[in-house]
């Protein structure tokens, strides 16, 4: 039994010194880094601004509820903006430098 253990972690050794040994990535995945914010961060943020503006709203802070709407609103524009640079932020880069 103590030697069928020695066996098995001795291979677990062995793999996991074929994966350190394998070399690191070269680039970082932008794309699926976008995707995750953009699929599963934002939704959960967005849903967490709406519940603090519809509580806002029920104990009668209408002028709070309007005023952090309009910050969000600036801010998805910005968050919007940059999205868009980091899509075309190559070729408006090689149409100005060409």
């Amino acid at each position: 039994m103590i030697i069928r253990a020695l066996v098995h972690m001795a291979g677990e050794l062995q793999s996991i010194g074929a994966a350190l040994a394998e070399p690191a990535p070269k680039e970082i995945n932008t794309t699926g880094v976008v995707s995750f914010i953009a699929t599963k961060i934002a939704p959960i943020l967005l849903a967490v601004l709406g519940v603090i503006f519809i509580s806002r709203a029920g104990k009668g802070e209408m002028s709070k509820v309007i005023t952090s709407s309009a910050i969000a609103i600036v801010g998805l524009a910005f968050i919007a903006g940059a999205a868009t640079l980091f899509f075309v932020g190559e070729s408006l880069i090689n149409l100005i430098f060409e």
